[in-house]
């Protein structure tokens, strides 16, 4: 009797032990979302590869989608942060916006990368979380991008302060104020900006509850394989995956 009692107190505990290992396992995932609705950038297929292969390289799971009915809130509670990649217009209805804002407001992280703010004009909310809306874009050409603040992990590993690089160089409206700018763009630089003396190009900021980064580069494919972009980038998604559980009890958008 004892052993038979010893043998089932073994089995509960090695049930317990192997799912606390599973659930140790669980990778981290991240979704990249790629609609367009206007212009469609030809560098979205060398994003999709780049970030796969990056979360291959660094632990995390990389799920890409095209289709906005994946914007629910049972199916984004599967990821740490949502990727818009060169997304443009008017990309989500009105349920999948307020899913979308319910996932930021739980604590969700969200990644913009260059047309991302192109993206849902009629949207305020959306706008503030990017941090700006796109208005024009000169020739793709070099420019200095200025490193502002090289303690996030998106620009840390810059030892120098100006980077030359060159990309698609938009420039912004309705700047959200309270941006925390990492990389600007010198205009003596290039021909074509519009943004005046502090241009930012790069920024991060805590809102509504959740995390959100955006790198307004990422144009052209060439990019896409340049090491201190892939860099720059890994240490947005980084910041936006954070350490924290989703929790819906802060969530406060309703249909």
């Amino acid at each position: 009797m004892m052993k038979k009692l010893l043998s089932i107190c073994f089995l509960i505990a090695s049930i317990f032990l192997f799912q606390s290992y599973i659930s140790a396992k669980k990778i981290t995932k991240v979704l990249v979302f790629s609609k367009t609705k206007g212009y469609r950038h030809g560098s979205i297929g060398a994003g999709k590869l780049a970030l796969q292969k990056l979360g291959a390289e660094h632990n995390f799971g990389v799920d890409t989608t095209e289709d906005a009915s994946k914007f629910t809130e049972e199916n984004l509670k599967n990821y740490a942060a949502v990727i818009f990649l060169s997304t443009t217009g008017d990309v989500l209805d009105n349920t999948q916006q307020i899913a979308f804002e319910r996932y930021i407001q739980a604590g969700g992280g969200y990644v913009g990368v260059h047309a991302a703010t192109d993206t849902e004009y009629d949207w305020p909310w959306y706008g503030k979380l990017a941090g700006a809306y796109f208005t024009s874009h000169p020739a793709v050409q070099e420019a200095s991008f200025v490193i502002k603040d090289k303690k996030h992990p998106s620009t840390k590993f810059f030892t120098d302060s100006v980077w030359m690089h060159k990309d698609e160089l938009y420039n912004f409206k309705e700047i959200n104020p309270d941006i925390k700018v990492l990389i600007t763009i010198d205009e003596k630089s290039y021909t074509g900006g519009k943004n005046g003396a502090f241009h930012p190009f790069s920024w991060y900021h805590n809102f509504d509850g959740g995390r959100a980064f955006y790198t307004s580069m990422g144009h052209t494919d060439e990019t896409w394989k340049e090491d201190k972009f892939l860099k720059h980038l890994l240490g947005g998604i980084k910041y936006a995956i954070g350490n924290q559980k989703l929790n819906y009890s802060k969530a406060h958008s309703k249909l």
